[in-house]
C-alpha cells in the first residue's frame, strides 16, 4: 500500500480547502476588492462622460481639492458629530435593554421580539415613519398640540434636523446590538454573581466588576460597528433632506456628498478621493478603538 507523503496532503487539503472557498473569493473580489481598487484608481484622475469616457492622470490634486472644499469639511464635522454621540448613546441603551430583558421577566421572549422588531425594518421605511412623525402635522406636534404645547418645525431647523436623525437612528440600531449583549450576558456564570453576593456585593458592583469587565469584548466589538456604521450614514439623511443635506448643510454627511458629487456632478475623480478619505478616517477610528479597548489582549 502506496502511502501518501505528508507535503501532498498537506497540499490536497489546501487545495481543496482554497475550491470551496473560491466562490467567496470570487463574489468579494467582484462586488468588495475590484471596485476598492478602482476607487483608489479614481481618485487620482479626472474622469470625463462627455463623448469617449476618458480618464486623465491628476495625482493627488483631487485630495487638495479637499483642503479647499468647505461642504467637505461641513459634511465631517456632521459625521463626526453624529458618530460621537450615536455611538455611546446606543451602545449604552443596548446594554441597559439585554440588562432588563437577561432578568427573569414575564414574557421576555416577547419583548425580545418587538425590541429587535425596528433592526429588521428596511431603513427607507424607517426614514419615511419618522418624517411623519416629525412632520409640522405630525404625530409629534400633534401630541404637543394636546398638552397645550406649540409645534415645531423639527426638519426645517437646521439646529434640531440633524439630532432628529440621531434619535431614529438610536432607535433602530440598538436593538441589534442588544442581541449581542444579550448572548454575552448569558455566557456568564451565575456562580460568579452569586459569590459576589455572598460579599456583600450591591446590583451596582455586580454590574461594574462583574458584567462590564466580561462583557468588554462584546462592547468593543459595538463600539467598532457603530462607528464604521455611523460614518457610512446615508440613506436616512438622504431621505430626510431630499438629497440635499439640508436645511443649510445641517444633515449633510460624507457619504452624501460622495453621491451628489457622483451622481449628479458627474465627478467621479473626486467622489473617490471623498470615498478614500472616508475610509482613511473609518480605519484610523477603528484602530483608536482597538487601542482604547486593549482588544488584543481580550482573546
Amino acid at each position: 500500500m502506496n502511502r501518501v507523503s505528508p507535503w501532498k496532503r498537506k497540499l490536497r487539503n489546501n487545495v481543496t480547502g482554497y475550491l470551496f472557498l473560491l466562490p467567496t473569493i470570487l463574489v468579494l473580489g467582484t462586488f468588495l476588492f475590484l471596485p476598492v481598487f478602482y476607487s483608489l484608481y479614481l481618485s487620482g484622475h479626472r474622469v470625463s462622460l462627455l463623448g469617449e469616457v476618458s480618464y486623465n492622470w491628476v495625482g493627488i490634486k483631487n485630495f487638495v481639492r479637499l483642503t479647499g472644499d468647505e461642504r467637505a469639511w461641513i459634511a465631517v464635522k456632521n459625521t463626526a458629530e453624529f458618530a460621537l454621540f450615536v455611538v455611546p448613546l446606543q451602545t449604552a441603551f443596548a446594554i441597559l435593554l439585554a440588562v432588563i430583558l437577561n432578568a427573569k421577566l414575564r414574557f421576555k421572549n416577547f419583548f425580545r421580539v418587538v425590541f429587535f422588531m425596528p433592526t429588521v425594518t428596511s431603513s427607507a421605511v424607517l426614514s419615511l415613519i419618522f418624517m411623519w412623525i416629525y412632520n409640522s402635522n405630525g404625530l409629534l406636534n400633534r401630541m404637543l398640540e394636546l398638552l397645550g404645547l406649540q409645534g415645531y418645525n423639527w426638519l426645517g431647523d437646521p439646529a434640531v434636523a440633524m439630532k432628529a436623525i440621531m434619535i431614529m437612528n438610536i432607535w433602530s440600531t440598538a436593538p441589534f446590538f442588544m442581541v449581542v449583549f444579550l448572548a454575552a450576558l448569558q455566557d456568564i456564570p451565575d456562580s460568579l454573581y452569586e459569590s459576589a453576593m455572598l460579599d456583600g456585593a450591591g446590583a451596582w458592583r455586580r454590574f461594574f466588576s462583574i458584567t462590564l469587565p466580561l462583557i468588554k469584548p462584546s462592547i468593543f466589538f459595538a463600539v467598532v460597528m457603530g462607528i464604521i456604521g455611523t460614518f457610512q450614514l446615508f440613506d436616512q439623511s438622504y431621505i430626510f433632506s431630499a438629497g440635499s443635506g439640508g436645511p443649510n448643510n445641517s444633515t449633510l454627511t460624507v457619504a452624501l456628498l460622495i453621491y451628489q458629487y457622483a451622481f449628479k456632478n458627474l465627478d467621479f475623480g473626486y467622489a473617490s478621493a471623498l470615498a478614500v478619505m472616508l475610509a482613511a478616517i473609518i480605519l484610523i477610528a477603528t484602530l483608536i478603538q482597538r487601542k482604547l479597548f486593549k482588544e488584543e489582549k481580550l482573546n
